[in-house]
C-alpha cells in the first residue's frame, strides 16, 4: 500500500512554512506564477525552502513557464521537485525535468461544474490520455483544512484552491 503524502501549496510566508512542517508536511509547494496571489519569487522560494527540515520536499509550481524560468528557479532551490499546473504536455514536463535532473507532479485540472453539452471530468480517461504510468494523490481537504486552521494559516485554502480543484498526478512512480 502506497502511504498517502500531503503538501500544502502556496505559502508565502515563513510562520506559515513553520506551522506546516509542525502539522507534518511531506512537502511544501512555492508558486512562482506571478498572477497568483500566492506567488513568490524563484529568491523567496529559496528563502522559504531553507526553513524545511530534511524529508520534508520543496515543489515549485509553475504555469506554463520557460524552460530558462524554470531552470533559473532549479538553481535557487536545489532538491526541488516541479509541479506543472499550465497547459504543458506531459512530454514537455518530462523531458524539462530529465534536463534539470528533477522529479516533478502534473496537475490534472478537474473542472467543479460541468459546461452544458460536455461529459463531465473523468480521471481515468485523462490518464489514459496521458499515456505514461500514474498514481494519483488526494487528500481529505477537510482534514488538511481544520489543521490549517488550527494553525493559523487557513488563508492558504480556498474554495478553488489546487488542492479541492486538482489531481496531482506523479509521473514518476511505477503502477
Amino acid at each position: 500500500m502506497t502511504p498517502t503524502r500531503i503538501k500544502i501549496c502556496g505559502l508565502t510566508r515563513e510562520q506559515d512554512v513553520d506551522a506546516a512542517v509542525q502539522a507534518g508536511v511531506d512537502a511544501v509547494g512555492f508558486v512562482l506564477y506571478a498572477p497568483s496571489p500566492r506567488a513568490v519569487t524563484a529568491v523567496r522560494a529559496a528563502e522559504l525552502a531553507q526553513r524545511l527540515p530534511a524529508f520534508v520536499t520543496p515543489v515549485l509550481l509553475f504555469v506554463n513557464a520557460d524552460p530558462e524560468e524554470i531552470s533559473h528557479a532549479c538553481a535557487q532551490v536545489p532538491g526541488a521537485w516541479l509541479q506543472f499546473h499550465g497547459d504543458e504536455t506531459p512530454e514537455a514536463c518530462q523531458q524539462i525535468a530529465n534536463t534539470l535532473g528533477r522529479r516533478w507532479l502534473r496537475a490534472a485540472r478537474i473542472p467543479l461544474e460541468t459546461p452544458a453539452g460536455q461529459p463531465p471530468f473523468d480521471l481515468l480517461k485523462y490518464d489514459t490520455i496521458i499515456k505514461m504510468p500514474t498514481r494519483c494523490y488526494s487528500t481529505p481537504m477537510s482534514k488538511a483544512m481544520a489543521e490549517a486552521e488550527k494553525l493559523s494559516i487557513g488563508h492558504s485554502f480556498h474554495k478553488t484552491s489546487t488542492l479541492t480543484s486538482s489531481c496531482l498526478v506523479d509521473s514518476t512512480l511505477p503502477t
